[in-house]
């Protein structure tokens, strides 16, 4: 950073400029007002694209709250759900074929067309086929198609299941309960069952709704999602839908039709513009699997007409409204919840790129009309697609993940880092080895940031210290640059990183001479910047981290309680005077005792150590991991000691043999030799013929080879009968008493145990590890 650098400016990408990036300029002075699109709660099945948007909205809020300084005022919306099926679940008393036969798959289908739990596999296959068809043509239907795809998949499975166990002549109330319990989970199924004609209470709509929103929030929160300021619920705004729809058709933008209320096109509207974000995607939407198909009534004059407003099939939830019962479009929800709390206009509008069309475009165009406002949103801001190992998140692709399951095997700031390492608006790649390479790379990193750092008491301020100053000042200024670029997470990611290297660096380099204030400072302000982007919580100043919540939903700050206790344990531990037993108690207080509680004591140079804090399992995983690797190591080693001893006990074997008999019976075969030499090398064959030079020259060079075995064979003997390797008494009691022994000799075991000889006295035997034959040999007399 020089004085000519300019002071950077917060730009980014807005949707509504066809992603390019513009630069942030707030309506009313540092007042933000944003509005997301939440989640429709319809099951505990919360997933890793679910943590992808709301985390990363998240990050952006805090970036424009806590580092940017504007005051945001977040709106998130929650979907309506609806419920029936407790009154089933408290009526049912045994499974029947009743039961089975008064579900169907898909709600809106003609009778002719809908999935039946009777029908065979074939003609299940054979419509599962038509409507994933549908699904691929129909974008609009795909969106809340897909949401209800794996409760409809799960829900046909236990309506399969549940007519094999009555077939079986189970019919236990436990199992009819099985089959209602997984069809609470699926959204559709309201109108599936007996009590669908008695379905007119919207009173009814929150009682499912609660119970997964309640859910749904304490994944959020586990994941260290801030509230928004304001929840809206769609069930709690119906009279402000009809209003708004009601002056929609005022306002001259939209018809009715059949009960229905559907939008005009804008083609000829002077002061409005239809599809702002994907206009490329103009007049492919359609208004539901039925019209798509053909299969029902068509009754809107354009395929760019959307419904405000639909008349509710029997089962439905409907409210009276002037046109009929009914109930909302699937975009007047976000439009009326957003207007009443955020007025005319807002600032920021978000959610995930699927939504740009048509759920965004509708609103801007329905809430616009509403307004008579050219412009409803200033910045829309869409978070990209999450996949897992390089693929689209799926079940059929068996790589769908939960949050709760994705919470088991990583912490919530794992996850985050995760996220944080990739541009916002760019797909990410959720994988393996992204968790288990960069992300553990980067959290170690930030991990060791020298807490238990010492002074010799003397102000430094030297040339060093002015680089680590400077560094700091540029490092400071580029992590404002990243922010400014579009909240460029991955780039001052890498600042802090490097930072903190350059800092650990520099302590190292300084030992005793350190500047502890410029280290501080430095500490502080990467700290600050880390609970920034929520990698910890609280608002205190400590070195690290931060706060982290506990169970009561409660921060507690790990490092202002523990680093007394720890720098303490770590100078006791570094003492010079310390005892073997008393290090291999540290060393196992290090171990065992601190790493659950998510401490790490890093040895250093020079005999200290650097105390860290971090999450528990992953120290469990690093110290397990650490474990694994030296027992590898500690077993390959062993391989191979074992290894060499089998060869030498094979040469000592082999060496037994005296080369005098080498070429005599039973070494050889009977008869194949007729004479010999004095040193036992055969001289003819077995019929009386002189040995030929070149096969004696073989035989002599096979001699002497055996001649350095056997002679290395008595060697080891001499040594083993020495006094100083064993000394036995004449006697069998004796001898009995001190066998059997263990003799290590030319680095191999021996067993060594007593037996009775011919002679008196005793004798010993030598079994060599392995295999090989038993020897024996005299036992050393006592002088």
């Amino acid at each position: 950073m020089s004085l000519q650098d300019p002071e950077p400016v917060l730009k980014i990408y807005n949707y509504l400029s066809f992603a390019s990036q513009t630069e942030f300029i707030p309506k009313s002075g540092r007042s933000v007002k944003w509005y997301n699109c939440g989640p429709t709660v319809y099951d505990a099945s919360h997933t890793m694209g679910h943590a992808r948007n709301y985390v990363t909205q998240d990050v952006l809020r805090r970036i424009m709250t806590d580092y940017f300084g504007y005051d945001v005022q977040f709106i998130i919306k929650r979907a309506r759900q609806n419920h029936l099926l407790e009154k089933l679940r408290t009526d049912t008393t045994s499974l029947d074929v009743n039961l089975i036969s008064h579900n169907e798959l898909a709600a809106g289908l003609p009778e002719n067309e809908r999935l039946s739990s009777t029908e065979t596999d074939q003609e299940l296959d054979e419509k599962c086929t038509q409507i994933a068809d549908l699904v691929q043509v129909n974008k609009e239907w795909r969106q809340e198609f897909d949401m209800n795809f794996t409760s409809a998949n799960r829900t046909l499975l236990a309506l399969r299941n549940a007519e094999n166990s009555l077939k079986a002549g189970v019919t236990s109330q436990e199992e009819a309960h099985k089959l209602i319990d997984v069809l609470m989970l699926c959204i559709s199924l309201i109108s599936l069952f007996q009590y669908k004609s008695t379905v007119t209470d919207p009173s009814l709509s929150r009682t499912l709704a609660s119970h997964w929103e309640s859910l749904f929030s304490e994944d959020m929160r586990r994941l260290h999602v801030r509230d928004p300021d304001t929840l809206t619920r769609v069930t709690e705004y119906m009279p402000e839908i009809i209003t708004f729809v009601d002056k929609i058709l005022n306002n001259g933008y939209a018809y009715e039709s059949e009960g229905s209320v559907y939008t005009k096109a804008f083609d000829d509207a002077p002061n409005h513009d239809y599809a702002k974000l994907e206009p490329w995607s103009k007049g492919k939407r359609y208004d539901g699997i039925a019209e798509a198909s053909t299969l029902t009534k068509f009754t809107r004059r354009s395929a760019s007409d959307f419904a405000l407003w639909k008349a509710s099939k029997p089962g439905e939830p409907s409210w009276e409204s002037p046109w009929g019962a009914g109930r909302p479009g699937w975009h007047i929800e976000c439009s009326v919840m957003a207007s009443a709390v955020l007025g005319e206009n807002m600032d920021i509008h978000s959610g995930g790129i699927d939504l740009a069309f048509p759920h965004h475009d509708n609103e801007m165009a329905q809430s616009e009309a509403y307004h008579d406002c050219p412009t409803w949103v200033n910045y829309f801001v869409h978070t990209g697609h999450l996949h897992i190992e390089g693929l689209k998140m799926s079940k059929s692709l068996k790589n769908f993940i939960t949050i709760d399951e994705i919470l088991q095997k990583y912490t919530a700031r794992q996850i985050r880092l995760a996220f944080l390492t990739q541009l916002w608006n760019a797909k990410v790649d959720f994988s393996e080895s992204l968790m288990s390479g960069e992300v553990r790379n980067l959290e170690t990193t930030l991990n060791a940031q020298n807490n238990g750092v010492t002074s010799d008491g003397y102000h430094h301020y030297e040339d060093l210290e002015k680089e680590l100053v400077a560094k700091f000042h540029q490092s400071q200024y580029t992590f404002r640059a990243a922010r400014c670029d579009s909240f460029n997470t991955p780039e001052a990611l890498d600042v802090l990183r490097d930072l903190v290297s350059r800092t650990n660096t520099y302590i190292n380099s300084r030992g005793k001479a350190v500047n502890l204030g410029v280290v501080q400072n430095i500490a502080r302000w990467v700290g600050k910047m880390l609970r920034m982007f929520g990698l910890g919580e609280g608002e205190s100043s400590e070195i690290g981290w931060g706060q982290e919540g506990n169970a009561e939903g409660g921060v507690v700050n790990r490092e202002e309680i523990l680093m007394p206790y720890l720098r303490t344990l770590s100078t006791f531990r570094d003492g010079d005077s310390a005892l073997k037993d008393i290090l291999a108690l540290c060393d196992k207080l290090r171990d065992e005792e601190l790493i659950p509680l998510g401490v790490a004591l890093d040895d250093q140079e020079g005999g200290k150590a650097l105390v860290k804090l971090a999450p528990p399992s992953d120290l469990l995983k690093a110290r397990d991991e650490k474990r694994a690797i030296a027992l590898a190591k500690q077993a390959k080693k062993e391989a191979a000691k074992e290894a060499e001893q089998l060869k030498r006990l094979e040469r000592l074997t082999k060496g037994k043999l005296d080369p005098r008999e080498m070429f005599r019976p039973p070494n050889v075969k009977e008869g194949v030799y007729g004479s010999y030499d004095e040193s036992g090398v055969p001289l003819t064959d077995g019929e009386g013929k002189e040995i030929s030079k070149s096969a004696r020259k073989k035989l002599l060079k096979e001699r002497e080879a055996q001649a350095k075995l056997h002679e290395e064979y008595l060697k080891t003997l001499a040594v083993l009968a020495s006094p100083r390797c064993l000394r036995l008494r004449r006697d069998k009691a004796a001898a009995s008493e001190l066998f059997p022994v263990v003799v290590k000799l030319c680095g191999v075991w021996f067993l060594v145990r007593r037996r009775d000889c011919e002679r008196d006295g005793a004798g010993v035997e030598l079994d060599l590890p392995g295999g090989g034959r038993d020897w024996d040999i005299e036992p050393a007399m006592l002088s």
